[in-house]
């Protein structure tokens, strides 16, 4: 029986590990992906004591830090689901493995939201991506749309431009709700065009992407051609295991936390993009916050043998 499962491997996960492994708690890390969304940016110039540093480096020392304590084991899977017992919770793997803890904290983060127009299912992978830093280095040279007007989109259209011949930046309204420092960045680029006030509405292409049609006309045509769409339009909360089990969510659909990042259901905690804490500013600077938080709660929780 652990003293507490923590479910996810990005910022909030590995930051609340490192403080439940200093409250000598015993502790489980399990989670799909290590470093979880972390890993798509490119560059975080807002971590407080790195002026630049890319996503994945960032997550790679996050979980060192978490993994130097002898007390937390790390396993990398699916859960499939979280289980309420009278000692504290069972959880099930996707293998079927079991373990149980007697506490847990939910920071699974939040998955990439997608369109849904005709032509994006079919041609994932074929040329529509959900992550402009991740995949923009296989379009050295050609031309690519990226869709959305928050930091992903921005910060996405700035890395693509870096290698790309055209970056289109489509965004249904006429200003960008990202950071300033990213829609300087892309206006600096001279090979990107944005493309304003217009909505995508149909991937198009035979084997691959070959094009991208708008619903209104961009000089003087309805279809922009280019060799990749990537999609970047937020993200929606991964909350399947915690609303199986009861935890109230919000009219975002975050799990539902007060300021001691606690949950409906008692013993379950919950940490960064997945919560409704910090305003939903989803910041590295905040999951860690959150997830230090979660831990302090969770400490407090079993101490008071509640």
């Amino acid at each position: 029986m652990k003293d507490v499962a923590i479910v996810g491997l990005g910022c909030a996960a590995y930051t609340a590990a490192v403080y439940t492994a200093r409250y000598k708690l015993d502790t489980v890390l399990i989670g799909e992906v290590e470093g979880g969304m972390g890993m798509s940016a490119a560059e975080v110039g807002n971590w407080p004591g790195n002026i630049d540093i890319s996503g994945p480096d960032l997550m790679e020392n996050y979980k060192n830090h978490a993994l130097s304590f002898e007390n937390v084991e790390h396993k990398v899977g699916r859960v499939e689901k979280v289980e309420k017992t009278d000692e504290g919770f069972l959880l099930t793997m996707q293998n079927s493995d079991t373990l149980e803890a007697r506490t847990v904290i939910f920071a699974t983060g939040s998955n990439k939201r997608h369109l849904g127009i005709p032509g994006e299912e079919e041609f994932s992978g074929k040329g529509v991506t959900y992550c402009a830093t991740c995949d923009a280095f296989f379009y050295r040279g050609k031309d690519v749309a990226v869709l959305g007007g928050g930091d992903s989109a921005v910060e996405g259209a700035a890395i693509a431009a870096q290698v790309a011949n055209k970056v289109y930046l489509v965004h249904r309204k006429d200003t960008f709700r990202a950071e300033p420092y990213w829609v300087d960045k892309v206006n600096e680029k001279d090979n990107v065009e944005f493309v304003l006030n217009t909505n995508a509405i149909e991937v198009i292409g035979d084997q691959k992407v070959t094009g991208l049609k708008l619903d209104t006309p961009w000089n003087g045509s309805d279809t922009l051609n280019v060799d990749g769409v990537f999609i970047e339009i937020g993200s929606i909360p991964a909350v399947s295991l915690p609303k199986n089990i009861g935890c109230t969510l919000d009219d975002r659909g975050h799990i539902l936390v007060d300021d001691a990042m606690k949950t409906s259901i008692q013993g379950v905690f919950a940490a960064g993009d997945v919560s409704s804490g910090s305003n939903h500013f989803a910041q590295f600077a905040t999951a860690a916050g959150e997830g230090s938080v979660a831990a302090n709660s969770v400490f407090n929780y079993l101490q008071a043998g509640e």
